[in-house]
């Protein structure tokens, strides 16, 4: 897996004034930090240099979704930050997903989100009528791979399938995980931390379990373990 972190923890504007007092608790672990687009859009470029100046991987999650010149602007633009991973929308197509892949840097895993976690059969017949969530994300998944990307973003429920289509190199991180104590929020296609990793992601993307928790860091110990058991079978 290249060294990437088995488990990003998500942080947003929601967790208080400042996401590194949420962050220091964690320092030491093997987690790496998921900055989103309302926490960069708040606190701008600086936030992603405070976190990796805090020993983290920076997974930058800006979903970039635009026309291919913008996105490889976009993309040269926003590696500049080094992040170990960054992601674009797979929905904006073959053409704009290559048009990334020529700008992005050495040492930035590149990917591609396919059907957003919060969106069931219901939402995505909006989009793509006849469609399931498991076979839009096949398709986008194959859409990346084929346009050069490192892996994509995915439903949990959607691993097995995507790695059969794209083999065991192919990178894949799942938010809509959720230990079994927790609330589901606003997701809506979610699986346990163990499960996800017995499905077959490669990291995990855990947020509120761990930043809402009395105790951070012994959240994030406890999703740790649960990762650990399941890779150990």
């Amino acid at each position: 897996m290249n060294g990437i972190a088995r488990v990003f923890v998500a942080v947003t504007s929601d967790c208080g004034n400042s996401a590194t007092e949420i962050i220091s608790p964690l320092r030491g672990l093997p987690v790496g930090i998921k900055i989103g687009l309302e926490l960069f859009t708040r606190e701008g470029p600086p936030i992603v240099a405070r976190v990796r100046d805090l020993g983290f991987q920076v997974f930058l999650d800006l979903k970039f979704h635009d026309i291919p010149h913008t996105v490889q602007g976009a993309v040269r633009s926003a590696c500049l930050l080094k992040p170990d991973i960054l992601n674009v929308h797979a929905s904006g197509g073959i053409g704009m997903m290559r048009a990334a892949s020529e700008a992005v840097s050495a040492g930035t895993k590149l990917i591609a989100v396919t059907i957003l976690t919060s969106l069931d059969s219901s939402d995505l017949a909006l989009l793509a009528p006849g469609l399931t969530p498991r076979d839009a994300s096949v398709r986008l998944a194959v859409a990346a791979h084929s346009a050069g990307l490192g892996g994509v973003v995915c439903s949990p429920h959607e691993v097995g399938p995507i790695r059969e289509a794209t083999g065991p190199a192919f990178f894949i991180i799942t938010p809509g995980v959720r230990p079994a104590d927790s609330s589901a929020d606003d997701q809506k296609r979610v699986m346990t931390p163990g499960g996800a990793i017995t499905a077959g992601a490669d990291s995990l993307v855990v947020g509120r379990p761990v930043t809402g928790a009395p105790d951070p860091r012994r959240a994030a110990l406890e999703i740790l373990r649960e990762v650990e058991e399941a890779l150990q079978g």
